[in-house]
Protein backbone atom coordinates (compact mmCIF):
# COMPACT_ATOMS: atom_id res chain seq x y z
CA UNK A 1 0.00 0.00 0.00
CA UNK A 2 1.32 3.59 -0.61
CA UNK A 3 -0.05 6.92 0.86
CA UNK A 4 -3.34 9.31 -0.87
CA UNK A 5 -1.08 11.90 -2.19
CA UNK A 6 -3.03 15.25 -1.24
CA UNK A 7 -3.55 17.08 -5.12
CA UNK A 8 -1.35 20.13 -5.06
CA UNK A 9 -2.12 23.06 -8.07
CA UNK A 10 -0.87 26.39 -8.43
CA UNK A 11 -1.03 29.04 -10.80
CA UNK A 12 0.14 28.29 -14.40
CA UNK A 13 -0.51 24.48 -13.63
CA UNK A 14 -0.20 22.73 -17.01
CA UNK A 15 -3.12 19.74 -18.17
CA UNK A 16 -0.41 17.19 -17.76
CA UNK A 17 0.62 18.22 -14.47
CA UNK A 18 -2.76 18.59 -13.36
CA UNK A 19 -3.16 14.86 -14.27
CA UNK A 20 0.18 13.75 -12.83
CA UNK A 21 -1.08 15.16 -9.85
CA UNK A 22 -4.09 13.18 -9.72
CA UNK A 23 -2.08 9.94 -10.88
CA UNK A 24 -0.34 10.47 -7.45
CA UNK A 25 -3.18 11.26 -5.33
CA UNK A 26 -3.98 7.40 -6.81
CA UNK A 27 -8.13 6.91 -5.46
CA UNK A 28 -11.50 7.89 -6.73
CA UNK A 29 -12.37 9.74 -10.23
CA UNK A 30 -8.88 11.30 -9.62
CA UNK A 31 -6.71 8.38 -9.85
CA UNK A 32 -8.62 6.96 -12.44
CA UNK A 33 -8.05 9.78 -14.77
CA UNK A 34 -4.76 9.62 -13.89
CA UNK A 35 -4.31 5.44 -14.91
CA UNK A 36 -5.99 6.21 -17.91
CA UNK A 37 -3.53 9.07 -18.87
CA UNK A 38 -0.51 6.54 -18.30
CA UNK A 39 -2.35 3.31 -20.44
CA UNK A 40 -2.99 5.74 -23.08
CA UNK A 41 0.62 6.97 -23.45
CA UNK A 42 1.69 3.14 -22.84
CA UNK A 43 -0.35 2.61 -25.79
CA UNK A 44 0.72 6.30 -27.97
CA UNK A 45 4.68 5.76 -27.24
CA UNK A 46 4.92 1.56 -28.24
CA UNK A 47 4.65 0.65 -32.00
CA UNK A 48 4.07 -2.58 -31.29
CA UNK A 49 0.36 -1.90 -30.23
CA UNK A 50 -2.68 -1.78 -32.35
CA UNK A 51 -5.08 1.04 -30.97
CA UNK A 52 -8.79 0.22 -31.40
CA UNK A 53 -11.06 3.64 -30.55
CA UNK A 54 -14.28 2.85 -30.27
CA UNK A 55 -17.01 6.28 -30.48
CA UNK A 56 -20.57 6.00 -28.86
CA UNK A 57 -22.68 9.32 -27.85
CA UNK A 58 -22.91 12.14 -28.92
CA UNK A 59 -19.27 12.96 -29.48
CA UNK A 60 -18.61 14.41 -32.71
CA UNK A 61 -21.73 17.02 -31.93
CA UNK A 62 -20.11 17.59 -28.87
CA UNK A 63 -16.96 18.77 -29.85
CA UNK A 64 -14.61 15.97 -30.27
CA UNK A 65 -14.42 15.59 -33.76
CA UNK A 66 -11.16 17.61 -34.10
CA UNK A 67 -9.10 15.79 -31.09
CA UNK A 68 -10.72 12.03 -33.26
CA UNK A 69 -9.28 12.86 -36.39
CA UNK A 70 -6.02 14.92 -34.99
CA UNK A 71 -4.70 11.42 -33.27
CA UNK A 72 -5.98 9.17 -36.81
CA UNK A 73 -3.36 12.07 -38.58
CA UNK A 74 -0.72 11.70 -35.90
CA UNK A 75 -0.84 7.63 -36.49
CA UNK A 76 -2.03 7.33 -32.76
CA UNK A 77 -5.08 4.98 -33.86
CA UNK A 78 -5.40 2.28 -35.81
CA UNK A 79 -8.90 1.21 -36.13
CA UNK A 80 -11.86 3.16 -35.41
CA UNK A 81 -15.26 1.36 -34.49
CA UNK A 82 -18.40 4.02 -34.44
CA UNK A 83 -21.97 4.18 -34.18
CA UNK A 84 -23.28 5.74 -37.58
CA UNK A 85 -24.90 8.77 -35.55
CA UNK A 86 -21.60 10.06 -35.22
CA UNK A 87 -20.56 9.66 -38.33
CA UNK A 88 -23.32 11.21 -40.05
CA UNK A 89 -22.24 14.11 -37.71
CA UNK A 90 -19.23 14.34 -39.14
CA UNK A 91 -20.06 13.79 -42.50
CA UNK A 92 -23.02 16.97 -42.20
CA UNK A 93 -19.71 19.26 -40.15
CA UNK A 94 -17.87 18.56 -43.44
CA UNK A 95 -20.35 19.72 -45.75
CA UNK A 96 -20.16 23.24 -44.41
CA UNK A 97 -23.09 22.58 -41.62
CA UNK A 98 -22.75 23.49 -38.05
CA UNK A 99 -23.83 22.13 -35.03
CA UNK A 100 -25.25 25.03 -32.29
CA UNK A 101 -25.19 25.80 -29.07
CA UNK A 102 -28.76 25.51 -27.75
CA UNK A 103 -30.47 24.30 -23.83
CA UNK A 104 -31.87 21.21 -22.16
CA UNK A 105 -34.84 23.57 -21.08
CA UNK A 106 -35.79 23.79 -24.82
CA UNK A 107 -39.15 23.97 -26.18
CA UNK A 108 -39.02 21.24 -28.26
CA UNK A 109 -42.62 21.49 -29.86
CA UNK A 110 -41.19 24.88 -30.82
CA UNK A 111 -37.49 23.50 -32.11
CA UNK A 112 -39.73 21.17 -34.38
CA UNK A 113 -41.98 24.10 -35.82
CA UNK A 114 -38.78 25.26 -36.62
CA UNK A 115 -37.01 22.76 -37.77
CA UNK A 116 -34.57 21.98 -35.70
CA UNK A 117 -33.33 18.70 -33.80
CA UNK A 118 -32.34 18.39 -30.26
CA UNK A 119 -28.91 16.40 -28.80
CA UNK A 120 -29.41 17.36 -24.96
CA UNK A 121 -28.05 21.15 -25.47
CA UNK A 122 -27.45 20.59 -29.05
CA UNK A 123 -29.26 21.54 -32.09
CA UNK A 124 -28.90 20.69 -35.28
CA UNK A 125 -31.13 22.21 -38.22
CA UNK A 126 -33.16 19.36 -40.04
CA UNK A 127 -31.77 20.60 -43.57
CA UNK A 128 -28.95 19.51 -43.33
CA UNK A 129 -29.74 15.94 -43.45
CA UNK A 130 -31.96 16.03 -46.40
CA UNK A 131 -28.74 18.05 -48.21
CA UNK A 132 -26.70 14.97 -46.53
CA UNK A 133 -29.64 12.80 -48.79
CA UNK A 134 -28.95 14.91 -51.69
CA UNK A 135 -24.97 14.41 -51.38
CA UNK A 136 -25.04 10.67 -50.39
CA UNK A 137 -27.21 9.72 -53.71
CA UNK A 138 -25.00 11.72 -56.09
CA UNK A 139 -22.27 9.85 -54.66
CA UNK A 140 -23.65 6.45 -54.72
CA UNK A 141 -24.92 7.14 -58.49
CA UNK A 142 -21.33 7.87 -59.23
CA UNK A 143 -20.12 4.86 -58.19
CA UNK A 144 -19.98 1.21 -60.12
CA UNK A 145 -23.15 -0.58 -59.99
CA UNK A 146 -21.32 -3.74 -59.76
CA UNK A 147 -19.69 -2.61 -56.39
CA UNK A 148 -22.77 -1.55 -54.56
CA UNK A 149 -24.20 -5.34 -54.91
CA UNK A 150 -21.69 -6.02 -52.03
CA UNK A 151 -20.38 -3.38 -50.39
CA UNK A 152 -19.04 -3.40 -46.43
CA UNK A 153 -19.93 -0.21 -44.73
CA UNK A 154 -16.30 0.46 -43.78
CA UNK A 155 -16.15 0.60 -47.81
CA UNK A 156 -19.15 3.49 -47.83
CA UNK A 157 -17.79 5.27 -45.48
CA UNK A 158 -14.43 5.19 -47.17
CA UNK A 159 -15.90 6.45 -50.40
CA UNK A 160 -17.47 9.37 -48.67
CA UNK A 161 -13.86 10.19 -46.89
CA UNK A 162 -12.44 10.09 -50.04
CA UNK A 163 -14.92 12.74 -51.55
CA UNK A 164 -15.26 15.15 -48.57
CA UNK A 165 -12.96 18.17 -48.93
CA UNK A 166 -12.78 18.87 -45.05
CA UNK A 167 -9.56 18.19 -43.84
CA UNK A 168 -10.56 18.20 -40.34
CA UNK A 169 -12.95 15.16 -41.40
CA UNK A 170 -12.71 12.08 -39.29
CA UNK A 171 -13.75 10.19 -42.48
CA UNK A 172 -11.68 12.09 -44.34
CA UNK A 173 -8.56 11.65 -42.21
CA UNK A 174 -9.29 7.72 -41.89
CA UNK A 175 -9.39 7.35 -45.53
CA UNK A 176 -6.08 9.18 -46.03
CA UNK A 177 -4.26 7.57 -43.61
CA UNK A 178 -5.39 3.87 -44.30
CA UNK A 179 -6.96 3.62 -41.03
CA UNK A 180 -10.42 1.59 -41.51
CA UNK A 181 -14.14 3.48 -39.87
CA UNK A 182 -16.14 0.03 -38.86
CA UNK A 183 -19.66 0.67 -38.50
CA UNK A 184 -21.35 -2.24 -37.07
CA UNK A 185 -24.89 -0.72 -36.59
CA UNK A 186 -24.41 1.63 -39.72
CA UNK A 187 -28.13 0.99 -40.87
CA UNK A 188 -29.32 1.88 -36.93
CA UNK A 189 -28.95 6.02 -38.31
CA UNK A 190 -30.03 8.94 -40.39
CA UNK A 191 -26.86 7.57 -43.69
CA UNK A 192 -28.34 4.21 -42.66
CA UNK A 193 -31.73 4.72 -43.39
CA UNK A 194 -30.64 7.49 -46.73
CA UNK A 195 -28.94 4.30 -47.58
CA UNK A 196 -31.83 2.19 -46.98
CA UNK A 197 -33.90 4.54 -49.38
CA UNK A 198 -32.01 4.35 -52.20
CA UNK A 199 -31.33 0.46 -51.94
CA UNK A 200 -35.15 0.71 -52.31
CA UNK A 201 -34.84 1.83 -56.53
CA UNK A 202 -31.67 0.96 -57.54
CA UNK A 203 -29.43 -2.11 -56.41
CA UNK A 204 -27.48 -1.64 -53.13
CA UNK A 205 -26.57 -4.38 -50.19
CA UNK A 206 -24.48 -3.84 -47.41
CA UNK A 207 -22.03 -6.56 -46.30
CA UNK A 208 -21.60 -6.41 -42.83
CA UNK A 209 -19.71 -9.55 -42.44
CA UNK A 210 -16.71 -7.86 -44.64
CA UNK A 211 -16.18 -5.54 -41.65
CA UNK A 212 -15.69 -8.36 -39.23
CA UNK A 213 -12.98 -9.50 -41.29
CA UNK A 214 -11.46 -6.64 -41.61
CA UNK A 215 -11.84 -6.12 -37.88
CA UNK A 216 -10.49 -9.73 -37.04
CA UNK A 217 -7.76 -9.42 -39.59
CA UNK A 218 -6.36 -6.39 -37.16
CA UNK A 219 -6.56 -8.20 -34.32
CA UNK A 220 -5.15 -11.28 -35.41
CA UNK A 221 -2.12 -8.78 -37.03
CA UNK A 222 -1.57 -7.00 -33.41
CA UNK A 223 1.56 -7.70 -31.57
CA UNK A 224 -0.25 -5.84 -28.72
CA UNK A 225 -3.75 -4.80 -28.42
CA UNK A 226 -4.75 -1.55 -26.69
CA UNK A 227 -8.75 -0.32 -26.63
CA UNK A 228 -9.89 2.95 -26.04
CA UNK A 229 -13.81 3.10 -25.53
CA UNK A 230 -16.12 5.87 -25.66
CA UNK A 231 -19.00 5.50 -24.07
CA UNK A 232 -20.63 1.57 -24.78
CA UNK A 233 -23.33 0.04 -27.00
CA UNK A 234 -22.10 -1.71 -29.96
CA UNK A 235 -18.86 -0.17 -30.71
CA UNK A 236 -17.91 -1.31 -27.26
CA UNK A 237 -18.62 -4.97 -27.64
CA UNK A 238 -17.62 -5.17 -31.29
CA UNK A 239 -14.17 -4.12 -30.78
CA UNK A 240 -13.87 -6.30 -27.00
CA UNK A 241 -15.38 -9.53 -28.75
CA UNK A 242 -12.83 -9.49 -31.54
CA UNK A 243 -10.50 -9.44 -29.59
CA UNK A 244 -11.20 -12.58 -28.14
CA UNK A 245 -9.49 -14.58 -30.81
CA UNK A 246 -6.35 -13.07 -28.98
CA UNK A 247 -7.21 -13.59 -25.70
CA UNK A 248 -8.22 -10.56 -25.07
CA UNK A 249 -6.68 -6.62 -25.06
CA UNK A 250 -3.48 -6.26 -23.51
CA UNK A 251 -4.86 -2.70 -22.58
CA UNK A 252 -7.87 -0.58 -22.06
CA UNK A 253 -9.68 2.28 -21.24
CA UNK A 254 -13.55 3.20 -20.96
CA UNK A 255 -15.13 6.45 -20.50
CA UNK A 256 -18.33 6.43 -19.52
CA UNK A 257 -21.76 7.76 -17.66
CA UNK A 258 -23.66 4.32 -17.32
CA UNK A 259 -23.75 2.50 -14.35
CA UNK A 260 -22.97 -0.99 -13.56
CA UNK A 261 -26.03 -2.09 -11.48
CA UNK A 262 -28.32 -3.36 -14.69
CA UNK A 263 -26.13 -5.52 -15.76
CA UNK A 264 -25.56 -4.00 -19.53
CA UNK A 265 -22.71 -4.04 -21.31
CA UNK A 266 -21.94 0.00 -21.15
CA UNK A 267 -21.93 0.49 -17.88
CA UNK A 268 -20.21 -2.57 -17.17
CA UNK A 269 -16.74 -2.34 -15.65
CA UNK A 270 -13.56 -3.48 -17.89
CA UNK A 271 -12.14 -5.75 -15.11
CA UNK A 272 -15.77 -7.61 -15.61
CA UNK A 273 -14.32 -8.28 -19.41
CA UNK A 274 -11.36 -10.10 -17.96
CA UNK A 275 -14.13 -13.42 -17.43
CA UNK A 276 -14.91 -13.21 -20.83
CA UNK A 277 -11.49 -13.06 -22.44
CA UNK A 278 -11.88 -9.51 -23.36
CA UNK A 279 -9.22 -8.25 -21.52
CA UNK A 280 -6.12 -10.58 -20.36
CA UNK A 281 -5.91 -8.73 -17.28
CA UNK A 282 -7.19 -6.36 -14.40
CA UNK A 283 -3.78 -4.78 -13.91
CA UNK A 284 -4.16 -2.51 -17.35
CA UNK A 285 -7.91 -1.60 -17.63
CA UNK A 286 -9.36 1.16 -16.15
CA UNK A 287 -12.91 2.23 -16.25
CA UNK A 288 -13.51 6.10 -16.22
CA UNK A 289 -16.94 6.55 -14.91
CA UNK A 290 -17.32 10.57 -16.30
CA UNK A 291 -18.61 12.40 -19.42
CA UNK A 292 -16.77 11.10 -22.41
CA UNK A 293 -16.41 15.02 -23.52
CA UNK A 294 -14.75 15.75 -20.00
CA UNK A 295 -12.20 12.98 -19.61
CA UNK A 296 -11.18 12.36 -22.81
CA UNK A 297 -9.56 15.28 -23.93
CA UNK A 298 -7.79 15.80 -20.48
CA UNK A 299 -6.57 12.30 -20.49
CA UNK A 300 -5.33 12.77 -24.15
CA UNK A 301 -3.17 16.43 -23.88
CA UNK A 302 -1.62 14.49 -20.85
CA UNK A 303 -0.85 11.75 -22.50
CA UNK A 304 0.10 13.53 -25.98
CA UNK A 305 2.18 15.80 -23.64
Amino acid sequence: MRDVEQIRIRKGITVSELVREMDACGVLGAGRIGKAARLLREIFTDSDYTVFLTLAGALVPGGMRHIVSHLIERGFVDVIITTGANMVHDVIEALGYRHQIGTFKANDDQLRRQDIGRIGDIYVEHQTFRSLERWLYNLLDGMPPKTLRRIPPSHILKEIGDHLEDKNSILTTASRKSVPVICPGLPDSILGFQLWTYGQGKKLVLDPLGDVTTLVDAVYEAEKSGIVILGGGLPKHFGLFANTFRGGVDVAIQITMDRAEPGGLSGAPLEESVSWSKAKSEEKTVSVVCDATIAFPLIVSAALD
